[in-house]
């Protein structure tokens, strides 16, 4: 998933400056992408704006840096919305964060492609526990080199477990979020339908 998409989607919903695009990137959107600088922001701002996806203005400020804010092009939004409705393909982890890049910009999907990009998670997700929770994890050991065996076992086993459990979890709130968007009637208010999802805990 590129830089730009996210930044994209965050100048969909409104206006902004490359600060703050970066802050975004600190807070709210702190686990769709690892550590972005600021360099890295104004460059794909730089690209983005070459390509004709985004404009920016400036806004004169006495005694400080004059601000840009960059604002999202017609072109910019196809760019987009083709990428957010677009086909996903699921990474093999299920740590990454395309799924939730997607998610955090719901509100320009309709029900139906939110569901329909639910639908395409769960379904790897699953098969992914079918066909790897119960193989076979014991693996050859041929090393000239230190090895406590039982210590490795020991933390393998510990790790396998607890990536089941992470994934039994996940799976579990996807499958309340599918839910709710199911049951819930149109124009039903995210506070009502926030309480469903947190009753299904």
């Amino acid at each position: 998933m590129k830089l730009e998409s996210i930044l994209l989607g965050v100048l969909a919903r409104h206006p902004s400056t490359g600060y703050d695009l970066k802050k975004y990137l600190d807070t709210h959107g702190r686990f769709l992408r690892s550590n972005t600088q600021m360099s890295q922001v104004y460059r794909s701002l730089g690209k983005m704006e070459s390509s004709g996806w985004v404009i920016h203005t400036v806004q004169q400020r006495a005694g400080a840096t004059d601000a840009k804010t960059y604002r999202i092009t017609d072109e910019g939004m196809t760019v987009f919305l083709d990428w957010l409705t677009g086909p996903y393909i699921p990474p093999t982890r299920f740590q990454d964060p395309d799924f939730g890049a997607r998610l955090a910009f719901a509100g320009f999907m309709t029900r139906e492609q939110v569901l329909r990009l639910l639908d395409t998670e769960l379904t790897t997700r699953r098969e992914q526990v079918a066909r790897y929770r119960f193989r076979d994890r014991r693996e050859a050991v041929d090393t000239s080199a230190p090895f406590d065996e039982d210590l490795a076992t020991l933390v393998g086993e510990w790790a396998h477990e607890s990536g089941a459990r992470a994934i039994d979890a996940y799976l579990e709130r996807l499958e309340a979020l599918r839910s709710v968007l199911l049951d819930a009637p149109e124009g039903a208010k995210a506070s009502d339908l926030l309480l469903l999802l947190r009753d299904a805990r």
